[in-house]
């Protein structure tokens, strides 16, 4: 049975064209030319973070993200940034007995944002906390230990087959890729997508009757 319930962050729980948008603001190039090219490096497989190269090269992620600090402008997101449908299903798969968390690529400052809102969860943990980041397997042996129970107990939600899905599948956890944000366009037609995922979602308002469904059926 499924027990407990994982998700991502970005493009999972959290909007991340504002924050993106920022970036480009912050590089002075505009925003749907940086989307475009944000869209053009994913799809051609490679780290998102070339997309900073091609206007900037030599560009720093960390070394900037400071500067933004310093500048009163530092990376930041809140409730209008969340999907409508994030809150309301994290508090039904709560209502039905099930462990939920959250644990994703973000920085300790993304972390504070994330708890200060309050969400409901049970454990709330980003990859600077654990020192270690997907798609390392690593990643999700934390998130087995934090859920304290059998990999195959947890399903864990993301939007991506190479950060999410694989290295998840990988430690043994059942997995629900969503259909949304930028590699979930972009990766929805690779034959993975449909052979891998646990189960595939256009919302999270989905999740609470999906694992009803296999609970039901498992018991």
């Amino acid at each position: 049975m499924i027990r407990a319930v994982v998700f991502d962050v970005g493009e999972c729980l959290v909007d991340e064209s504002t924050e993106y948008g920022t970036w480009a603001d912050w590089l002075g190039v505009p925003r749907h030319t940086f989307s475009a090219m944000f869209g053009a490096v994913i799809a051609r497989g490679l780290d998102y973070r070339e997309t900073f190269q091609v206007f900037r090269p030599g560009f720093d992620l960390a070394e900037e993200r400071q500067r933004r600090a310093d500048a009163g402008q530092p990376e930041t997101f809140g409730e209008e940034d969340l999907y409508p449908d994030a809150r309301p299903s994290l508090a039904k798969l709560r209502e039905q007995g099930l462990w939920v968390g959250i644990a994703g690529n973000q920085t300790v400052r993304a972390g504070g944002i994330l708890r200060s809102l309050d969400l409901p969860s049970d454990m709330i943990a980003t990859s600077d906390d654990w020192g270690v980041a997907k798609p390392d397997p690593a990643f999700f042996r934390w998130v087995v230990e934090a859920a304290a129970c059998e990999a195959g107990e947890i399903l864990y939600v993301g939007d991506r087959l190479d950060n999410d899905i694989r290295p998840a599948a990988h430690v043994g956890l059942r997995t629900a890729l969503i259909r949304r944000g930028p590699w979930g366009i972009v990766q929805q037609a690779d034959p993975e997508a449909d052979r891998l995922p646990t189960m595939r979602i256009d919302s999270l308002a989905e999740l609470p009757g999906r694992i009803a469904n296999i609970n039901a059926a498992e018991c």
